[in-house]
């Protein structure tokens, strides 16, 4: 009864005495032995009903491979997909204006705090203000002097902008001597 399990699953494949039914071995032609001087031209012949090609939980392996694969690259894209660095107002520490023949410039110092909720340092190289008057463009500023921004951290930074009001209307507006107080709304973007 071993016999015919193990025959099941090995099949002979030629024999010495050629008594088998199915095909000689193409190596040793049926002999059992192999010739002196080739032994390096061996061919190996196994039959496609043996379970050694067929091994188990290959479909397992492949699927937590996958998964695996999957779930790396998702983390990779978590961390290193990068985020808004964002801007909030704090606070005008002073404003500063000059008159001029032709023009009315203001200095504004502002406190602005800066968080980077990325997962990696950000170096900010440039940055860019415009001051508007009433969805007029009054002026505009480049800062070239800001820090880096660690990694889920927030930085507090002071900007100071420089605007020059070169429109003739509030010129005359800020130069009049009707009005006591001038108030102009400036809108930093």
């Amino acid at each position: 009864m071993d016999k015919v399990k193990a025959l099941k699953y090995f099949p002979p494949y030629g024999a010495i005495n050629g008594t088998s039914a199915g095909d000689t071995c193409p190596t040793c032609r049926g002999t059992g032995r192999i010739p002196r001087g080739h032994e390096d031209q061996l061919v190996a012949v196994i039959p496609c009903n043996d379970v050694r090609l067929k091994p188990r939980r290959t479909k397992l392996y492949v699927c937590v491979s996958m998964v695996l694969c999957l779930l790396i690259c998702t983390l990779i894209l978590f961390f290193l997909f990068p985020r808004s660095v964002t801007l909030t107002p704090v606070s005008v520490l002073s404003v500063m204006v000059y008159f001029t023949p032709d023009t009315v410039k203001i200095e504004v110092t502002n406190l602005v705090n800066i968080s980077n909720q990325n997962y990696v340092p950000v170096k900010i190289v440039e940055f860019n203000v415009q001051g508007l008057i009433s969805n007029a463009i009054v002026g505009k500023a480049k800062i070239s002097t800001m820090t880096d921004i660690q990694a889920r951290s927030q930085n507090s930074c002071t900007i100071q902008i420089d605007l020059s009001i070169a429109d003739e209307g509030l010129n005359t507006y800020c130069k009049s001597s009707s009005f006591k107080i001038h108030s102009l709304f400036l809108h930093l973007q």
